[in-house]
């Protein structure tokens, strides 16, 4: 019986190509959409979970309350763990990880090695980062210990081994061994580098007596705990752990600590702090609903589709019922053919999937999936997923098909309920809906992007060439090269520029009330040409000059954030108040207009600069737009001239600037296509309801083209009813729409408005695309011959 079933079902799909190509077509496009996005999704939500005792780690994060502010940082001081270790049993380990930049030679062979980490030897008892070669229990135990990822390790190594070789690390070429080579780190992991150094070369060479700093702060702590204890028992230990240890030291500097736990899994998409890799759990839920929606609309489209046909296959049922066939053999034919046709746009759908990864890789800018092979589970998910959307999908065709009445179809009387027609209008407004939805949030995310492109950022960063000396001591000498140098406008250094990380910085200023206030300022360090090179506006007092001797030492300038903070009215009466940082004295001398040198998502905060060479080791070049190939030849010369041991490289200020943007470029690009997969498929469903309807109102459109009527009235006649289902869909769409992208627009700092223009363009995309789609097909019936609609009256 079955084999029959699937001879009648193919035969029929075989004999009607187009609807079947057009089914398979819409059902391929929704299921292979939905199978990436929750690709994409459980990325997202996968992030550290290869760790097997990642139930058991914890990220430790300070709040820091000032006299001014309280800092949600997430970071902790780098005496906190190993004294947390010490005095609290219920630690049964802790690794604290803090970023680095190296120069690395091996022979001719040198990189400047940005994804370095920090890390203490406890790292792979923490976490389960392979290691391939090595030793995981003292791989990172001694000072000058490095530890490649296989990536990385074949940069110098090649195919040899590398354990126990030795490289020269910094400008000082200290000698430093190979311990150890760890498997490539996963894109869903917080800890990311290429280059894992010992953290005893940080606190025990680098910086002598780091581990007993309470105020210095730069480690990101992790923290194991031992079983069945949690995260909420251990902050409960802290206030008292706190106090008996640096009590003291808090009173004293007026910062007062308190320390959290942020589980591991919870980190990358649930953490508000700043500072780190950060994930949208707004945007899982977006994708989410956005792939079941797609999903949805390919269930619609296959129901209206199928019913489209009903018509033509009213006499065959009828036939059927005739000699014998009841009505729940013929209802198992119909989803048997629903379920094959299921089966095979699955089919198609895994092969497109497995072609498209690499492709989806590319636009999230994430390994999301190494090839289809690797998430079997979710294949095989797919194909339990086709068989009940056939089921599903098919039981409604089959209860209609099945239940004609054979006198009736056989006279060729037949025509569908009122119910019929509503539940099928009703469907095909529903698609429009979400299609229309996701035209608006489209456009209200594409406009909020172009607005962050497109904002004065106060400061100006175009043509503008930024080189890191990484400290080199002849770095002075470097940029002092430049001068003169065809192509180079001007030069400036400086320990940051916009875009980039800077640190707080311990500080006094004195406030309105004349007494100093305690804070944790961002701080620049800079040179006299940074302020005029960028374009900062002075709101009041002076830019750094050379003519004041007095600058390089006791002269800070502020920005307006930082006016605000110690409660003065004007930037004016902030001038020629007395400051305390970082070891200098002296007073403000001038004020620059605020600029954004952090992203748009984030609120412009206080900021200090002061007159500081030795801790400037970025130099920024602003270039003619010219010929600026030779320009950057010229300085590459001066830099292999000056600095021959270091490889030369640059960026863009502006392409660097943006860079913070990329989560929510991907974010734009990822809405948009699947934007585009959700309107195409449910312009399928709109051809196969014109169709339908334009199949029941043959004859009718045979009478009023005998009676005269023109081609455009019967364009117009079969046109209305889906037009008005559009503006429906509008009508529904549109305040949906409005209340979820304000709340996702709510998440930036600075951020555009919901114009009423957007919904004005998506409802004439909606349209436009509604009356085009079944304009085809009113105008192939108009254009039919009145002889053959109505033979057959």
């Amino acid at each position: 019986m079955l084999r029959s079933y699937l001879k009648i079902a193919l035969r029929n799909l075989w004999k009607h190509k187009v609807f079947s190509f057009i089914n398979i077509m819409g059902l391929t496009v929704g299921m292979s959409a939905c199978f990436l996005i929750f690709l994409y999704v459980n990325f997202e939500l996968k992030y550290d979970a290869f760790h097997s005792k990642a139930d058991r780690i914890y990220r430790l994060v300070t709040d820091i309350k000032t006299p001014s502010e309280t800092i949600y940082a997430p970071i902790t001081s780098w005496a906190f763990a190993p004294a947390i270790k010490n005095d609290l049993p219920e630690v049964e380990e802790f690794a604290r990880v803090s970023g680095g930049s190296f120069l690395v030679r091996k022979g001719n062979i040198k990189f400047q090695e940005e994804k370095t980490v920090f890390a203490d030897s406890s790292l792979f008892r923490v976490f389960d980062f392979k290691l391939i070669k090595g030793n995981p229990k003292t791989a990172l135990k001694d000072q000058l210990s490095i530890v490649f990822t296989e990536k990385a390790a074949k940069k110098y190594f090649g195919d040899t081994d590398p354990v126990g070789q030795t490289l020269l690390l910094s400008g000082e070429g200290l000698p430093a061994t190979v311990t150890g080579v760890m498997k490539d780190i996963p894109d869903n992991s917080q800890i990311k580098g290429d280059m894992f150094v010992s953290m005893s070369t940080l606190t025990q060479r680098f910086n002598k007596g780091l581990d007993d700093q309470w105020s210095n702060f730069g480690a990101s702590t992790y923290l194991l705990l031992k079983p069945g204890t949690t995260g909420k028992a251990m902050e409960k230990k802290f206030p008292a752990f706190l106090q008996n240890r640096a009590g003291k030291l808090m009173k004293e500097n007026q910062m007062f600590y308190t320390l959290l736990m942020e589980p591991l899994r919870d980190v990358y998409l649930h953490s508000t702090r700043e500072g780190q890799e950060k994930g949208s759990m707004n945007n899982v839920y977006i994708f989410s609903v956005v792939a079941v929606f797609i999903l949805l609309i390919a269930c619609i489209n296959f129901v209206n589709l199928t019913t489209a046909r009903s018509a033509e296959r009213a006499k065959e049922v009828g036939v059927r019922k005739v000699v014998g066939a009841p009505r729940a053999l013929l209802a198992r034919q119909f989803i048997i053919e629903s379920v094959l046709l299921c089966l095979i746009a699955f089919i198609f759908s895994t092969v497109l999937s497995a072609l498209l990864i690499p492709l989806f890789n590319n636009l999230a800018g994430k390994t999301v999936s190494t090839g289809i092979l690797s998430n079997l589970p979710f294949v095989l998910g797919m194909f339990l997923a086709a068989i009940m959307i056939g089921m599903l999908a098919g039981i409604y065709p089959a209860l209609v098909l099945s239940s004609f009445e054979p006198v009736v179809v056989l006279k060729g009387r037949f025509a569908t309920s009122v119910k019929g027609i509503l539940l099928r209008k009703g469907l095909v407004a529903a698609q429009f809906a979400i299609s229309i939805a996701l035209i608006i949030a489209t456009i209200v995310v594409y406009t909020q992007m172009n607005f962050m492109r497109n904002r004065d950022l106060g400061f100006s960063k175009d043509q503008m060439l930024i080189i890191n000396t990484e400290g080199d001591p002849k770095k002075l000498a470097f940029k002092q090269s430049l001068e003169g140098l065809t192509g180079v406008l001007s030069t400036a250094a400086s320990s940051s520029v916009p875009g980039s990380g800077n640190p707080g910085a311990y500080s006094e200023i004195e406030n309105k009330s004349g007494d100093l206030q305690i804070a944790n300022l961002d701080l620049y360090f800079v040179d006299f040409d940074y302020i005029p090179q960028f374009k900062l506006k002075m709101v009041a007092g002076r830019a750094f000059s050379r003519e004041f001797g007095t600058d390089t030492t006791q002269a800070m300038v502020m920005n307006e954030s930082a006016v605000k903070l110690f409660g003065y009215s004007s930037p004016q009466e902030a001038i020629g108040r007395r400051f305390r940082q970082w070891g200098r004295e002296g007073k403000i001398v001038g004020v620059v207009k605020d600029f954004h040198f952090r992203s748009l998502q984030e609120n412009i905060k206080p900021l200090t600069m002061r007159i500081e060479p030795g801790g400037c080791d970025l130099v920024s070049v602003k270039v003619a737009g010219g010929n600026l190939q030779s320009s950057i030849a010229a300085i590459e010369s001066k830099w292999k001239s000056i600095m021959p041991e270091r490889p030369f490289s640059y960026y863009f200020m502006d392409e660097f600037f943006d860079r913070q943007y990329r989560s929510e470029e991907r974010f734009e690009k990822l809405f948009f296509n699947f934007a585009i997969l959700a309107i195409f498929i449910s312009c399928l469903g709109l051809l196969g309801l014109a169709s339908y309807s334009t199949m029941q109102r043959t004859k009718e459109i045979g009478v009023r083209k005998v009676m005269g009527a023109s081609l455009g009235s019967i364009v117009a006649l079969l046109s209305r009813d889906f037009l008005i289902l559009v503006v429906i869909s509008f009508f529904i769409a549109a305040p949906i729409a409005y209340y979820f992208m304000s709340q996702w627009l709510e998440h930036f700092a600075y951020r555009t408005n919901i114009q009423w223009w957007i919904f004005l363009v998506a409802a004439v995309i909606a349209v436009a695309i509604a009356f085009l789609t079944v304009s085809f097909q009113s105008i192939k019936a108009a254009l039919m011959n009145p002889v053959k609609s109505l033979r057959s009256e």
